[in-house]
């Protein structure tokens, strides 16, 4: 180790291995500042360096995860479609789920890039049209068996396979085979090139299950926790795999549940009750904030709300009708009074900024206008019409409760049918003519116009189906000239705006909240709690 007393920057990167492992365990044991200045002064390092070291030490123990403690985590809806079949999960609480029990090829981990995780390596052919995985050795699922190329490719054809029932077979339909090279290595031949394909597998219906998989009430995982009960609807209790094949999973056991209601699921974190909950109500988080036992997570995204005029339906299948629609929303103002300034505004498509260069920033903003509203309405020839509304996402209610006012201005009677969180995606969302909608941000702007917008996309919200933006859509995935794929996410974005029954009136951050003493929670925009991915690691201090 360099020993120089007026050194006041060393870090502990800079020391001898033995020596750091000794200030780090004497400052996980309580010791005194004065005391390690002491026993830093007789190895010949001054009190400046060592106060440094001595800070730097208490910071990194601060932030090493810590194994113990169980956790009970809220989400905000659940219902008797809740399921652990990776292929149908439609909601947080099946996401959740998910990640405590099963692991991906690649997963997000403090971003949107596509990080190894079951794959300890991944790469393409110049063409981008084969990806090569390599399985990491030695995992193993809960019943002791090892993951081997089989599981993979049994999983993955899951979602292409004839009369396949998966929610995002849309993604993948591009991969003409999964080949198996050898026990670890699987190849996807893909029949046109796409860049997006990792990033598509470390989304939430991607998960690796053991081959031959029948009974999902008590699926075998590979992922940092064992289920113990399923009641969908009800709960789910999770405990750790101490023979998981990495670190993470530092809960002693998690429970996850719902409380549809966002001041009941408020105070039960306020009072101890729970630990994590989904969905702060934006006019919460000052109470929050003011809390010494819970604070704030709030991540910026792409993620959004939004009205669904399903087009094959009245009203919407009246596009004087939706154009009216579109027009009256004050989005602006949703965005500062009802999200507190924790979101931006939409524009009738699901891609911002959060997405990055693919943003078409040169679209027109379509705000709230009154006359064109008015106008597009006569043409419509009608006068009332009735917008199923639950609580999906905060905030939701109160922007619909806004338009509906803005409505009544230009003559429309827009009736509000509230209705229940529980079971909503089954027994509402696209079955009514109006309702409600929230969509997690997808980890690239050709994932979340593939999975909401392409013509033939199982969660094609509003029925629209266009075939020149189905046709751009898997062009784009091969254009690697930024200037020429901007231009081509542009006219999507402009297609959506125009022609699909969506209303986007803003994008919203994840505005979740968690005890004071819970840490870990990956920053992933992706969903709520760091895109569903705390249960491997977060933390109790």
């Amino acid at each position: 180790m360099s020993k120089e007393p007026t050194r006041d920057e060393l870090t502990l990167s800079d020391i001898d291995a033995n020596d750091k492992k000794m200030i780090m365990d004497a400052v996980k044991n309580g010791i005194s500042r004065r005391d390690m200045l002491t026993v830093l002064g007789a190895i010949g390092i001054g009190a400046a360096a060592g106060g440094s070291l001595f800070t730097q030490a208490g910071q990194a123990v601060a932030a090493t995860p810590k194994k113990g403690g169980s956790v009970r985590f809220a989400s905000d809806l659940h219902g008797p479609s809740d399921t652990l079949d990776p292929q149908l999960f439609t909601s947080t609480i099946d996401y959740s789920r998910g990640r405590a029990i099963y692991n991906s090829l690649t997963q997000f981990r403090d971003s949107i890039v596509p990080q190894p995780e079951l794959a300890e390596e991944f790469s393409a052919n110049k063409a981008v049209t084969q990806w090569t995985f390599k399985l990491k050795q030695g995992v193993k699922f809960h019943d002791g068996s090892a993951l081997t190329a089989d599981d993979v490719i049994w999983t993955m054809n899951r979602h292409t396979m004839d009369g396949s029932k998966s929610k995002a077979k849309t993604l993948v339909a591009g991969v003409k085979e999964w080949k198996k090279i050898d026990s670890h290595t699987v190849k996807a031949i893909m029949d046109a090139p796409n860049a997006d394909l990792p990033a598509v597998l470390a989304t939430f219906h991607f998960k690796v299950l053991k081959k031959d998989t029948k009974d999902f009430q008590a699926p075998v995982g590979s992922g940092p926790y064992r289920l113990k009960e399923f009641k969908p609807g009800v709960r789910s209790v999770h405990v750790r795999n101490d023979d998981y094949w990495r670190e993470g999973g530092n809960f002693d056991a998690i429970e996850i549940f719902a409380i549809t209601d966002s001041v009941a699921r408020t105070n039960a974190l306020l009072s101890g009750d729970i630990q994590l909950m989904q969905a702060l109500d934006p006019k919460a988080i000052k109470q929050v904030e003011k809390s010494p036992t819970a604070k704030v997570s709030s991540v910026p995204s792409g993620a959004y709300v939004g009205v669904c005029c399903l087009l094959n339906s009245s009203p919407g299948n009246n596009q004087d009708f939706v154009m009216a629609m579109k027009h009256l929303p004050r989005r602006k103002r949703m965005v500062k009074s009802i999200l507190k300034n924790h979101g931006t505004v939409g524009n009738d498509h699901p891609i911002n900024v959060a997405y990055g260069p693919d943003f078409c920033k040169e679209l027109p903003v379509r705000d709230h206008d009154p006359d064109q509203a008015k106008f597009h309405l006569k043409k419509s020839g009608i006068s009332s019409a009735e917008l199923h509304v639950a609580e999906v996402a905060p905030g939701i209610t109160d922007m619909c409760l806004m338009v509906q006012r803005d409505a009544q201005k230009i003559g429309l009677d827009l009736k509000i049918k509230k209705v229940p969180n529980d079971g909503y995606w089954g027994a509402v969302w696209m079955k009514t003519p109006m309702n409600v909608v929230t969509w997690n941000m997808r980890p690239t702007a050709n994932v979340m116009l593939t999975l909401a917008f392409a013509p033939d996309a199982p969660w094609n919200d509003t029925f629209w189906k266009n075939e020149r933006f189905g046709k751009i859509l898997k062009e784009v995935r091969g254009v690697t000239d930024e200037a020429k794929r901007h231009e081509m996410y542009c006219e999507l974005q402009r297609l959506a705006h125009d022609g699909s029954g969506m209303v986007i009136p803003m994008h919203r951050n994840y505005v979740d909240a968690v005890a004071a003493d819970i840490h870990g929670i990956p920053a992933v925009p992706l969903g709520a709690l760091g895109g569903a991915e705390w249960p491997e690691f977060a933390w109790k201090a």
